[in-house]
Parts: C-alpha cells; sequence; structure tokens
C-alpha cells in the first residue's frame, strides 16, 4: 500500500505495527514480526530517515503522527509527479518537433515477436493522454482476452476507451466475459459485422497495426507516428464506429439497455443479456454456451419473451425489444 511513496514490505510492515504500539523497541518488533533483527533496525533507519519515526535515547522507536509524517511524503510524491508530467510535456513538445523532420524510415516502426508487439501494444496505452480507439478481432497472439491490464489503469487515470469488436470474436471463450468487464469500468464497446484489420489508437499520435502472419511465422505489427497512415487509421476508426451497434449494461450488470427496468411483466436480467447477445449477432448455440444453458432453455425464454411481447417472429422480437427498452 506505501511502497509508492518508496517503503519496502518490510519497512511498511514495521510501520504499521509500531503505529499500533506507538512505542516498541527492535526485538519486540522483530519478535512480533517474526523478522530478523537486523531486518527491522535497518527498516527503522530507513523510517526514520523518512520523519515516520523517531528513536530515543532508551533504544525504543517512537512512529510520528501518521497524518503529519505520511501527508508530508504524499505531498512530495504529488509535487515530483506535476513536476514529471511538465516534464512530459516539454519532452513531447520536443519529440513532435524532431518528427517532423524525421524520414518515412523514423516515423513508420516494424515490430516482431510476440513479446515487442505485446510491449508496444501496452506502451500505445500508456502513452493516450485523453483517448484510446481500437479493433478487436481475432487472431489473438500477443494480447489473448483477459490479459490487457493497461486498460483499467488507463481508464481509472481519465482515458476515455472506444472499442469495436467484430461478431465472430464475440463467440471466442473468455471474449464475452472481458467485454462485461470493460463496460462496468466505462468503456464503450459497440459490435461490427467484421473488421478489416486490428488496430489500437492512442488520441490522433500512435497507431499499432498487427502485420498478417503466416502459419508457424512469428508475429509482428506497424507502429505509427503522426503519418497520413496514421490519419487514415484514424478515419477508418471513426467510420466503423458510427456504423457499429452498441452494447450497454443494465443497471443490474448485464448486457443491455440501461433504461430499461425488470418487472413481473418484464423480461429478466438473464432475458436482457440473452436479447443483447443475439441481437450482436450471435447464434443460438453459442449464447446458450456463453450463459452456461441449455439450448433448450434458452429457446423456451425466447419463446416466453415473443408471448411477452406479442410477436410471432424473432425479428418482431428484436425490433420489440429495441423500440421498449428491452436491449
Amino acid at each position: 500500500m506505501l511502497g509508492v511513496l518508496g517503503l519496502s514490505p518490510e519497512d511498511e510492515a514495521v510501520y504499521g505495527l509500531l503505529v499500533r504500539r506507538a512505542r516498541a523497541d527492535v526485538a519486540a518488533l522483530a519478535g512480533a514480526l517474526r523478522l530478523p533483527a537486523a531486518v527491522v533496525a535497518a527498516a527503522l533507519e530507513r523510517l526514520v530517515a523518512c520523519g515516520l519515526a523517531t528513536s530515543g535515547p532508551d533504544t525504543e522507536f517512537s512512529v510520528a503522527p501518521p497524518a503529519v509524517a505520511l501527508g508530508a511524503l504524499i505531498s512530495e510524491q504529488r509535487n515530483a509527479l506535476r513536476s514529471a508530467e511538465l516534464a512530459l510535456v516539454t519532452l513531447a513538445e520536443e519529440y513532435r518537433g524532431a518528427v517532423a523532420g524525421r524520414t518515412i524510415d523514423e516515423l513508420i516502426e516494424v515490430v516482431t515477436g510476440v513479446d515487442a508487439v505485446r510491449h508496444r501494444f501496452a506502451q500505445v496505452q500508456h502513452a493516450a493522454r485523453t483517448e484510446v480507439r481500437s479493433f478487436v478481432t481475432m487472431p489473438f497472439i500477443a494480447v489473448p482476452p483477459g490479459t490487457n491490464a493497461v486498460e483499467s489503469v488507463a481508464v481509472g487515470q481519465g482515458v476515455q476507451f472506444r472499442v469495436v469488436v467484430d461478431r465472430p470474436t464475440l463467440a471466442e471463450p473468455g471474449v464475452v466475459a472481458e467485454t462485461l468487464e470493460s463496460l462496468r469500468t466505462g468503456v464503450q464497446v459497440r459490435v461490427a459485422e467484421s473488421l478489416p484489420i486490428k488496430l489500437i489508437l492512442a488520441d490522433s499520435e500512435l497507431a499499432l497495426v498487427p502485420l498478417t502472419t503466416t502459419p508457424g511465422g512469428e508475429p509482428g505489427a506497424v507502429l505509427l507516428h503522426r503519418t497520413g497512415l496514421l490519419a487514415a487509421m484514424d478515419a477508418l476508426f471513426e467510420i466503423v464506429w458510427r456504423h457499429a451497434h452498441p452494447l450497454t449494461l443494465s443497471a443490474a450488470g448485464v448486457l443491455g439497455d440501461a433504461a430499461g427496468l425488470d418487472g413481473a411483466d418484464g423480461p429478466t436480467d438473464l432475458d436482457r443479456q440473452i436479447l443483447a447477445l443475439l441481437l450482436a449477432g450471435l447464434t443460438d448455440h453459442v449464447v446458450a454456451t456463453r450463459l452456461d444453458l441449455s439450448l433448450r432453455t434458452l429457446q423456451r425464454r425466447l419463446r416466453h419473451l415473443m408471448d411477452l411481447a406479442g410477436v410471432e417472429t424473432r425479428m418482431q422480437l428484436g425490433w420489440y425489444a429495441a423500440r421498449n427498452g428491452w436491449a
């Protein structure tokens, strides 16, 4: 918890116990924490240096008031981060100036190897200051479903995410679960019939486009800086986004329309998830598998929904569901 302030796990453990006891010596702390006395003594020295503890003449150590001592460290950290942000702005402007005079070879970087592509994928997201946009389609090589840890961190820092997933990809294991989690964190997700390429864009500054790989070949990607190709990727994303089908979460946390209400005469949470996935283009079999239902149960739920809506066909059900906020 306090690692961001430069404290090691041992420092934090000693400090936490000292806070609870207010005053203690090395032997008492070492015995309670089951740590070597030398480790505890070194941790106490670091805590004293940080102003989190003070040493007395009787070999005991006292804890400084956390609100004062930790508050000072946190303020120092904030100031350091502000300085780093200012440095980032300056360096970014210098970089843009340098890029303006670079050759095509310098503006287009070819990355090869799974690890290198995965690293660049994370870097592009970290580089975004306002928005990340991406196309998600198969195959998954460098970043399989559920492994993009950077997304939640960036969202927490205020970066907006817009993602387009193609329908065949939603049928892949783990994709629906990851999509639900992304929606819960505020990511905007839409579904397209198909996507021409994989793509991730950081603002209008960087784009990573995976290259087509032959069977058994080494995966690769192209990192684009501010070039005409990057502008084309930007325009392509916006065109696809406008025509894609939006996915949202209901208040209950399932795929659907958050404006709808569940009740005795309306769809259940499960019904909403069924409708959302079917309207996204998944087959009955795939939807049943993703929701851990039998095909018969799924079809029985659909029949029930058709009866509620007073319609005879699935096309009519889809129209009714969209019009009445069911999906």
